[in-house]
């Protein structure tokens, strides 16, 4: 099926009407090796076929300010970006920041197993709004740079 690995890009306010939380740090995410001793290296944003934009990933925890159900808040995002985003506000308590994701893309998967099973989301961004780090490119400066 030619749709398995498509991301769709979706609109931040469509999904999150009340916004998002995020829990904690954003880290690098790395790669799964069998050897303990291996030292850790960053997962890039290739497919197994070797397709994709060759990014850094980033992984973070993000609470969903509409609420809902326990199981529904709480959601792992990756961030596809050369520099990890950096948010601009400040902490609402300790490790809560408000953030507004740019680029989110969205790819539905089966969660679950048995017969309890539903449709979940892997979710992932390309930056923060606001953020001054370096993560959020410019299309416009960097056309008018070229």
């Amino acid at each position: 099926m030619a749709l398995k690995d498509m991301w769709i890009p979706t609109d931040f306010r469509s999904v999150f009407p009340k916004g998002v939380l995020l829990l904690g740090d954003i880290e690098a995410q790395t790669e799964f090796s069998e050897d303990r001793n291996a030292p850790k290296r960053q997962s890039l944003d290739f497919d197994r076929e070797g397709n994709g934009s060759g990014k850094r990933l980033w992984k973070a925890t993000i609470m969903d300010r509409a609420g809902g159900r326990a199981n529904q808040t709480g959601f792992d995002i990756t961030f596809v970006a050369d520099v990890m985003p950096v948010p601009s506000e400040d902490e609402v308590m300790e490790g809560l920041r408000p953030i507004e994701l740019d680029g989110l893309m969205l790819k539905p998967r089966v969660v679950g197993n048995g017969q309890f099973k539903s449709i979940g989301f892997l979710i992932r961004a390309t930056g923060i709004k606001g953020d001054n780090s370096g993560a959020r490119v410019n299309n416009r400066a960097a056309d008018k740079a070229a």
